[in-house]
C-alpha cells in the first residue's frame, strides 16, 4: 500500500445543534509522536469548520489519511436497497449522499432531519415516539462490514444506522456525515468507493472502537478512555510516544480521536484492510467498509 506523511481522526457528532463537544480532531505525522489535538477556530468544533477543514487538505494536497467516525451509508445488501419498495431509492451509497443532502437543505448545521421525515424514508427508521412500520425487528438493519465484520471482534456491539433512538444511536451521525462527504465534491478520495491515489489525502471510514479494542489496555466491557495513564498505556501499544497532556478534562471524545489517528498510522500499511475478503465490489459501492475489519 501506499505511504501517508499524517494521519488523523475525527471523532463526530449528529447533534443538531450549531456546536459540538462531541467532535474532535487529531493528528500525527509518520513518526511515533503522539497524536494531537487541533484546537477548533472557536469554543467548539462545527461540521461547517470540519468541512473547511477537510477542504483546505484538499487544496493543499496533503499526504494525509483521514478517518472519519460514522457510517458511509445505509444498509442495502440485505434487501438489495436501501429503501425498499421507493421507487427513488438510491443505487448507490454517492447517490445516497446526494439524496441526503437535497432533502435536508433547509436544515441548518448540515443536520438530516428533512431527509428523515420524508414520508417514504421514515417508514424505515425507528425515531423516538415514532417507529416506521418498515423499520423491522430487534436492533434494525445492519450492513455487511457491521453484522459479518464489528460484531466478530470481541467487546464490539454494532447499531444499526436505522435506530436514531437512544446514547448508543449512530444514525444522526451518520447521516450528517453523509451530508458532508457529498460537499466535498470529489475532492477528497473517499474509499472503498473511490480509487486510491498515489498522493493527496484519503479519507476511511473508523469505528474508534476497534481501535480502544485493538490496544488490549481495556476490560471487556470498555471501549472509552477518559483518563492520561490509560490513554499512555493504549498508544504505547501501537508503538507511539505519550501524549501531551490535555488542558482540559479527558473526553471520550478526546482520547478517541488521540487513539485512533495513532492506530490509523500502525495500521495503514496493511493490505488486508484495504482489500477486505468479504468486500465485493458491490459492497464497495452501496454500503463501504469500515476500515479495519477484515
Amino acid at each position: 500500500m501506499r505511504c501517508f506523511d499524517n494521519f488523523a481522526c475525527i471523532d463526530w457528532s449528529g447533534a443538531a445543534e450549531r456546536w459540538h463537544k462531541g467532535i474532535a480532531l487529531a493528528v500525527c505525522g509518520a513518526d511515533s509522536s503522539a497524536p494531537s489535538l487541533i484546537t477548533p477556530s472557536q469554543l467548539h468544533w462545527t461540521r461547517a469548520d470540519v468541512l473547511t477543514w477537510l477542504q483546505e487538505q484538499a487544496r493543499a494536497k496533503r499526504n494525509i489519511l483521514i478517518g472519519l467516525d460514522l457510517s458511509f451509508a445505509l444498509p442495502f445488501d440485505d434487501q438489495d436497497s436501501y429503501f425498499p419498495g421507493w421507487s427513488e431509492s438510491p443505487e448507490n451509497a454517492k447517490a445516497l449522499w446526494r439524496k441526503v443532502d437535497l432533502l435536508s437543505q433547509a436544515d441548518p448545521h448540515f443536520a438530516a432531519s428533512g431527509f428523515i421525515g420524508h414520508p417514504e424514508i421514515s417508514r424505515h427508521f425507528r425515531q423516538q415516539r415514532n417507529c416506521g412500520d418498515l423499520f423491522g425487528t430487534g436492533r434494525g438493519r445492519l450492513r455487511k462490514c457491521e453484522y459479518d465484520g464489528q460484531a466478530a471482534i470481541a467487546g464490539i456491539n454494532p447499531y444499526s444506522c436505522f435506530n436514531l433512538v437512544g446514547a448508543a444511536q449512530v444514525g444522526k451521525s451518520s447521516l450528517t456525515g453523509m451530508r458532508v462527504l457529498h460537499k466535498l465534491g470529489g475532492s477528497i478520495p473517499v474509499w472503498p468507493f473511490d480509487h486510491v491515489p498515489d498522493s493527496g489525502p484519503v479519507i476511511v471510514e473508523i469505528y474508534t472502537s476497534i481501535a480502544a479494542r485493538a490496544s488490549g489496555v481495556l476490560p471487556k466491557s470498555k471501549s472509552k478512555i477518559t483518563d492520561g495513564d490509560t490513554l499512555d498505556a493504549a498508544l504505547a501499544t501501537f508503538d507511539s510516544a505519550p501524549h501531551n497532556p490535555l488542558r482540559e478534562r479527558y473526553t471520550d471524545h478526546a482520547t478517541d480521536a488521540i487513539l485512533t489517528a495513532a492506530w490509523l498510522r500502525a495500521n495503514a500499511h496493511r493490505h488486508d484492510y484495504w482489500h477486505p475478503e468479504n468486500m465485493s465490489p458491490k459492497f464497495a459501492v452501496t454500503e463501504g467498509w469500515t476500515f479495519g475489519v477484515v
